[in-house]
């Protein structure tokens, strides 16, 4: 496990653990065996939940990856991508709508498409745009907020303007490799194919009577073997793209668990009305529940009677976006540095976004 999994997941779980303890002290008396019991499985049940929910996401996004890294050439990236700032923007969000993935997916989906020459930027406003600007999202959202569609329009202006302001302050400020890794160099197929053709050529020169009957046979063994090697390349690529990203699904969802097993959601009715902590407390609520972005409107509305809709909707952009689970997602492909400012622009942008949301449009 990387040293920056150490350094920021360790921290956190030994914060959360040490509110929740505080949480449970001061609340109620220390629980008996039987309910210490009752509520380790209900870790365990929340934890599979989360994890088994959020799997297959993680396995779309791999299959996707794989398929970009052997199919996708990487002129093809490159030439689809604007040049210009507000082109890339666009084209991200664009994405979003074709590739309906969840954030659990996203990021080796997006890795690969950065080997593949996507810019950063771009790739960026794709992982925080794509699990939200998608028509699985919309109607789920709708569905969730039958009566009051306006709550679907709005998560997705919103989405939009934080996809704005978050690429234009990444193309104005993003200066230096945001990456942990270097991209490696994609190796030169064009010219291990003319050493190919030229071997076939020599060998052609020396058995002039077999000549078409060896060309065809080689041609053929050629071809068999190198669909078996790409078949072998894809299995390989794919097992190991998805031992890496589930590692950090199983530690997210874990931590998920603990959180919606041993806070009570009743006792955050006090401070749901509140004009501007309401709107800072579901974000929170929503980073430490990290759920996916296709159920999480059918838990925020069951807060619709406790908080108001303009921290709903803070609630329904934030979490998809940056969450508990997607966080050590990005640790592994980007620097702790880049994600922690990431973080902070993102949850200003949605505070600030969500309470003018609320002042215009939600009532």
């Amino acid at each position: 496990m990387s040293s920056t999994l150490y350094r920021w997941s360790l921290p956190i779980s030994t914060v959360i653990c040490v509110l929740l303890l505080l949480l449970i002290a001061t609340t109620r008396e220390l629980p008996p065996i039987g309910l210490v019991m009752y509520e380790s499985k209900s870790v365990l049940s929340a934890f599979l939940d989360i994890f088994l929910d959020a799997l297959p996401f993680m396995v779309l996004g791999v299959l996707l990856s794989t398929v970009v890294e052997n199919f996708i050439p990487e002129g093809f990236i490159r030439r689809m991508t604007p040049r210009h700032p507000l082109g890339g923007i666009l084209f991200a969000c664009v994405l979003g709508i074709m590739f309906p993935l969840c954030e659990c997916g996203m990021i080796p989906f997006v890795r690969r498409l950065m080997h593949k020459g996507m810019p950063v930027y771009i790739a960026v406003i794709f992982i925080l745009v794509g699990p939200i600007l998608n028509p699985i999202v919309f109607a789920s959202t709708f569905m969730a907020f039958r009566g009051d569609p306006a709550m679907a329009y709005s998560r997705m202006g919103l989405t939009f303007g934080v996809a704005l302001a978050v690429g234009l302050f990444l193309t104005r400020f993003l200066k230096s490799n945001p990456l942990r890794h270097a991209i490696p160099a994609l190796p030169n197929k064009t010219h291990q194919h003319k050493n190919v053709h030229t071997h076939g050529e020599k060998h052609s020169h020396s058995h002039d009577d077999h000549q078409h009957h060896n060309h065809d046979h080689d041609h053929s063994h050629d071809h068999h073997h190198a669909h078996g090697g790409r078949v072998m390349t894809m299995l390989s690529h794919g097992s190991t793209e998805l031992l890496e990203m589930s590692k950090y699904l199983m530690l997210g969802a874990f931590l998920t668990a603990l959180i919606q097993t041993f806070v009570a959601q009743d006792s955050l009715s006090a401070i749901g009305q509140g004009p501007f902590i309401s709107h800072v407390f579901m974000m929170g609520f929503a980073y430490l529940l990290s759920l996916c972005s296709t159920t999480d409107a059918f838990v925020a509305v069951s807060f619709a009677k406790t908080f108001s809709p303009g921290s709903l909707l803070a609630f329904l952009v934030f979490g998809p976006m940056i969450d508990v689970k997607s966080t050590l997602m990005l640790l592994s492909v980007f620097k702790a540095r880049f994600v922690l400012t990431l973080s902070i622009l993102v949850a200003v942008i949605v505070l600030t976004g969500s309470l003018l949301f609320m002042h215009f449009f939600l009532t």
